[in-house]
């Protein structure tokens, strides 16, 4: 209801406003009626107003000079004036004082009633208005997002750069910055059990929402979240590195985790910061040998050491799915070569990092199918450190390897129970149709079950949802499709089962921290 104030010192028409107006289905309410100028300012101080109705002609104060008081304290007022003159000069002066309407006496109540109908739509076109710039400012950040993002992330000229410098003023950057990518460390998924996820994410969003406030507080505008467990900034000079230093130092003391640094060499220009971010990146990868909570520049990393972290993504991977898919030969076999990679490193901190490595990627991969590997191995997160108690790289990959064995075991043997022969089946069937549109319920229909009972079934078996287990594998054909294929983005998505190309490609980021065109780079 948008709120009215009458004010006219003819009682008689004063109470004709108020009785013969239909103020409720006009969408109006009058909060008050007075009969002089000093008591409508007195209404206007106490109370927002949206609707002034007043006469030109009151004693002490004119209905000139009570809008000239009103606008100067609500200057969004709408203004009708009513008056028994018709006098040119009263109209002018009410015309610059951008009144909606001039209404004469004696009053016919359908003229009055249109004008308050004019002043109604011009309300709420304004009320549509400011809820639409309220959506756009609280949509900023996430655009202001977005926009860094793809610069960091596509090459320039796949960029419309215009756009996001009039949006983002990337211009304004002082030049030469470096990309610092800020990762929290895997001991955040170990302040949670599994049953918290839901916990773990707020941990980690509430981490990159107060890092963002505390950089923002020293004027470091240029930061986007890239995962959940990156962001990236943008720094020009030593003194802001200083400034991020100490933030990080700030939130160790807020936060129960550790957090690692890859930094970029300088760029010099906006189209050199794609291939800074890729710096980032391999910088960042480097944590296996270097370990956690460090700063690691790009250029303190040897190359060789970048081709042995891409191949031990590569080789990781292959042990990764032969291990689920029961393949105990080429498990064997992929463990000798992660050994092999393993033995061209320099020290042993570097192989007990290494080794720990495989063991959270082991835990991540088994989060995914919903299982825990402490939970399998019967041990507890705190036990890790038995790695660091092992002498030689012998030790560390015989004690990997009955590890690996036991999960893969354990895997299996889930599949060859009643109901997991039945789920084994249904995901086989999924997994030839990935490029269809599946529900749940299209799958009950096959099956003759019904969907009710065959979602808790499958969620029993495997401990995800339906339809989070097709995300998955969609994700995974994916994956093969970006390694093992020259097809386009597109094109995989398509046999994915995904029609819309930004969805999938923020899919696939969620699940593997990197886009399809990066993956393929990185994995090719």
């Amino acid at each position: 209801m948008y709120k009215v104030l009458l004010a006219d010192d003819e009682v008689l028409d004063l109470e004709g406003m108020k009785r013969f107006i239909p103020w409720e289905s006009l969408g109006m309410t009058v909060v008050d009626s007075v009969n002089n100028g000093f008591a409508a300012c007195e209404v206007l101080e106490k109370q927002h107003i949206d609707i002034l109705v007043t006469d030109i002609r009151m004693p002490n104060m004119t209905g000139l000079e009570l809008a000239q008081r009103a606008l100067a304290a609500q200057e969004k007022l709408r203004i009708i004036f009513v008056s028994g003159y018709q006098d040119f000069g009263y109209v002018k002066q009410a015309i610059a004082l951008n009144a909606c309407s001039y209404v004469l006496k004696p009053m016919d109540d359908a003229e009055l009633i249109d004008a308050l109908n004019k002043v109604r739509r011009e309300l709420d076109r304004d009320k549509e208005q400011q809820i639409t710039e309220l959506a756009y400012l609280q949509m900023v950040p996430m655009f202001k997002n977005q926009y860094l993002l793809q610069l960091l992330e596509k090459a320039y000229e796949d960029v419309p750069f215009d756009v996001f410098n009039k949006e983002y003023q990337i211009d304004e950057v002082n030049w030469p910055a470096r990309v610092a990518l800020i990762e929290l460390d895997h001991d955040v998924s170990g302040q949670t059990s599994q049953s918290e996820e839901s916990v773990k994410k707020s941990i980690m969003d509430a981490f990159f929402s107060r890092l963002e406030t505390l950089l923002e507080e020293q004027y470091i505008h240029y930061v986007c979240r890239v995962t959940d467990r990156r962001s990236a900034i943008l720094m020009n000079d030593e003194s802001e590195r200083a400034a991020v230093v100490q933030i990080l130092e700030q939130l160790k003391i807020e936060f129960p985790f550790s957090v690692t640094v890859g930094i970029s060499n300088a760029a010099s220009k906006v189209q050199d910061l794609h291939p800074a971010y890729l710096q980032a990146v391999a910088a960042l990868d480097y944590k296996m040998f270097r370990g956690k909570g460090k700063w690691i520049p790009y250029g303190d990393v040897p190359s060789e050491d970048i081709r042995d972290a891409e191949n031990i993504f590569i080789q990781l991977d292959s042990l990764l799915s032969a291990m689920t898919n029961y393949e105990l030969v080429r498990v064997h076999d992929e463990l000798e070569a992660l050994s092999l990679l393993a033995s061209s490193l320099r020290s042993k901190f570097t192989i007990r990092n290494f080794a720990m490595y495989i063991i959270l990627k082991l835990d991540e991969h088994l989060h995914t199918m919903n299982e825990d590997l402490f939970e399998i191995l019967d041990m507890e997160r705190k036990n890790l450190d038995i790695v660091l108690q092992f002498e030689t790289l012998d030790d560390i990959f015989l004690w990997l390897r009955r590890r690996v064995y036991e999960i893969s075991e354990h895997l299996h043997n889930k599949k060859r129970s009643k109901n997991g022969r039945l789920i084994q089946e249904i995901v086989e069937d999924v997994r030839g149709r990935l490029n269809e549109s599946i529900t749940l319920r299209d799958i009950a229909n096959r099956f003759s079950f019904s969907p009710n009972y065959l979602g808790l079934l499958f969620k029993e078996e495997t401990g995800q949802n339906f339809s989070d287990y097709v995300i998955a594998m969609r994700m995974e054909k994916a994956r093969d499709l970006l390694v093992n294929t020259k097809l386009k983005i597109y094109e995989i998505a398509s046999q994915a089962g995904y029609q819309y190309l930004p969805y999938f490609s923020r899919q696939f980021k969620d699940t593997y921290g990197m886009t399809p065109l990066e993956y393929r780079r990185t994995h090719s």
